[in-house]
């Protein structure tokens, strides 16, 4: 998938913790390697868990592999940032709100992604759309950002280049397309979807997540909800990760929770990604043409 959009393009981006085991990832980089020659990056997203990962370990093996360009996301990502910058990595950090965004900007990172609360996945607690959000990014930051969360056209594109970002970046988009390695009934659950097919969970524990809207999502928001004690290990079962991941196995989208941005509703089609971004590329020019040709320079005197 990360080749297919390099080769295309755009960025390619491997998710380290898909794999339990560092070596896993060390893998997934060489055989990427060997599908492109385009560069391509590795995200380090550190959250919430019961066991957390060695995410130094993660981070040493990208240094090891001579990837330049690596995404962090989460909480505290100083020590990751530090390491990742000492070995020479440009470092894109994920933020949903302009304060950590500036705080990122302090331990070093070079640009910034700004998620909007429209993303899929981790949205943060401010609740803050990117039509705001890149605004404020563009009138308070001094280092470049691109946009994430509800991008899925050349359209989306040129707006957000007009509000500040430098490009885009697309999560769900990419999940809908020939190469995506999800199982072909999930894309098909995609196109038919609507913007308001997702739902936000977790909240009550300050890890708000925007998943799809299915019968298990509905089921842990009751849960949250509902529940007395406020545990958390009332929704774990509802929420977990392992049973998430089968759902891009089995085609079965009530299977588990797997994530889906509110742009869902955008998504139409299941192109190859040299045909996304290649449409993607000309309806973004095509909008900046069309709406340049509505300006008239007043006469001069």
């Amino acid at each position: 998938m990360a080749s297919a959009v390099s080769n295309a393009g755009g960025l390619g981006i491997i998710t380290a913790l898909i794999w339990p085991e560092p070596e896993g990832l060390r893998q997934e980089i060489r055989k990427c390697r060997k599908l492109t020659s385009k560069p391509f990056g590795v995200n380090i997203t550190l959250l919430p868990a019961l066991v957390p990962p060695n995410y130094d370990a993660y981070a040493q093996v990208v240094i090891d592999e001579g990837i330049k360009i690596v995404e962090t996301a989460g909480n505290s990502p100083g020590p990751v940032i530090t390491k990742l910058k000492k070995a020479g990595c440009i470092v894109l950090h994920k933020c949903t709100t302009i304060r950590h965004a500036q705080s990122a900007v302090k331990l070093g990172v070079d640009f910034l992604s700004i998620d909007g609360f429209e993303c899929a996945g981790h949205v943060g607690e401010s609740d803050i759309t990117n039509f705001i959000l890149l605004s404020k990014a563009r009138q308070t930051l001094k280092v470049p950002f691109i946009a994430s969360g509800g991008f899925a056209d050349g359209q989306g594109l040129a707006a957000a280049l007009m509000l500040g970002a430098c490009g885009v970046n697309m999560g769900t988009r990419f999940l809908c397309t020939v190469e995506s390695p999800i199982h072909q009934k999930i894309k098909e659950e995609i196109v038919r979807a609507d913007e308001t097919d997702t739902t936000l969970v977790m909240r009550r524990w300050r890890n708000t997540t925007r998943l799809y809207k299915n019968k298990v999502a509905e089921q842990a928001v009751k849960v949250e909800l509902e529940s007395k004690t406020g545990e958390f290990s009332e929704i774990a079962p509802f929420v977990s990760g392992k049973r998430g991941r089968e759902v891009f196995l089995n085609g079965d989208p009530e299977y588990g929770v797997w994530t889906a941005g509110q742009v869902i509703g955008l998504i139409h089609d299941i192109p190859t990604c040299q045909e996304l971004v290649t449409r993607i590329e000309k309806e973004a020019v095509a909008t900046i043409k069309e709406k340049l040709a509505l300006f008239a320079p007043s006469a001069k005197l």
